[in-house]
């Protein structure tokens, strides 16, 4: 069984790699641009995005009530974790969440984020600049993630969210639903994991607006989409280990409903659990190829603080970067 399970690891990353150059074809990138809510794609937590986002079984954090809610009972302490997300063109996301240790094998966490910017002038045809009036935008998601162990090696979870989006006067929300599993196959540190990410019905803005045609105007209902539902699944082991050291590697491949499939790539370096060295590399992207990262972890009067910072540079866009501190008690 144990051949087994390495053989089926191997081909795994022999799968990725072969994606990586391009062997294997770009698919979806026809439904690109056909889901709602996509602010929920914008990952949590800076040690996650240092990975380049390889981290559905990394997650043993409180992020993981965002990547995978399997992962809430690897934690092990209760921990609050605050982050912010210095985004593109302005734009701001901030993230709170808390995972409670209920008991050595359930899990329970609680997280909201905030997407938004700066209010924006409203233009015209004749007032270009602005005619005096504003607007605002923002995106709101808040919910609740529960994790059981059932084995010593494998524990599933649940996430259930509510997500908001205004612009101007319009509106739209709904509720949506994460599953992850979380499985550590025995071999060395090796541990498999999947998750499904944003799943519910489609979503659109409520009321309606007129719409013009050749024999008038008709009032019409706004057109519902889709969230963006992602299938996730990932690998992750300990590569390297020796006294203070610890090389850390993560691979994981992406069927998002609304986008062309991709690899992502990421590792971490430890040095003694105080600190942290990270970079990922993100296949058949783009934009924002490369990531990159740092960490520390003190312990403060019984409680463990961790700092964590991620830099991404985008080929056509500005950088983005995310701050997070966590506090284990």
């Amino acid at each position: 069984m144990t051949r087994q399970r390495i053989l089926a690891f191997l081909i795994f990353l022999l799968a990725g790699q072969a994606w990586a150059q391009g062997l294997l074809p770009r698919l979806g990138e026809q439904r690109a641009g056909t889901a709602s809510m996509t602010f929920l794609k914008i990952g949590v937590g800076a040690r996650a995005a240092a990975m380049g986002g390889a981290y559905v079984a990394m997650a043993n954090d409180a992020s993981a009530t965002y990547w995978n809610p399997a992962g809430l009972v690897q934690i092990g302490r209760n921990e609050l974790v605050v982050s912010h997300l210095d985004w593109l063109v302005d734009v701001d996301f901030e993230y709170l969440g808390y995972v409670h240790q209920l008991t050595r094998t359930i899990g329970l966490g609680g997280f909201v984020g905030y997407l938004h910017f700066a209010d924006m002038p409203v233009t015209t045809e004749y007032h270009p600049y602005g005619n005096g009036d504003y607007f605002s935008y923002n995106d709101l998601v808040a919910g609740v993630s529960a994790s059981l162990k059932m084995t010593d090696r494998f524990s599933c979870g649940i996430t259930v969210k509510y997500v908001h989006e205004q612009l101007a006067e319009l509106q739209m929300g709904g509720v949506l639903l994460d599953l992850g599993t979380y499985y550590w196959t025995g071999y060395k540190t090796l541990r498999i994991a999947a998750a499904m990410r944003n799943f519910g019905n489609d979503i659109g803005p409520e009321g309606t607006y007129m719409r013009r045609k050749s024999g008038g105007e008709t009032e019409t209902a706004w057109q519902s989409f889709s969230p963006p539902t992602l299938f996730t699944l990932g690998a992750a082991m300990d590569l390297f280990q020796r006294s203070s050291h610890l090389l850390t590697g993560s691979v994981q491949m992406n069927h998002p409903m609304d986008d062309q499939e991709n690899l992502l790539l990421g590792c971490e370096y430890r040095y003694r659990t105080l600190f942290f060295l990270r970079g990922g590399y993100r296949a058949n992207m783009d934009e924002n190829r490369w990531t990159f990262g740092a960490g520390a972890k003190f312990i403060l009067k019984g409680v463990h603080l961790k700092i964590d910072y991620a830099y991404a540079d985008y080929t056509h866009l500005s950088m983005s970067q995310q701050f997070t501190f966590g506090f284990e008690f």
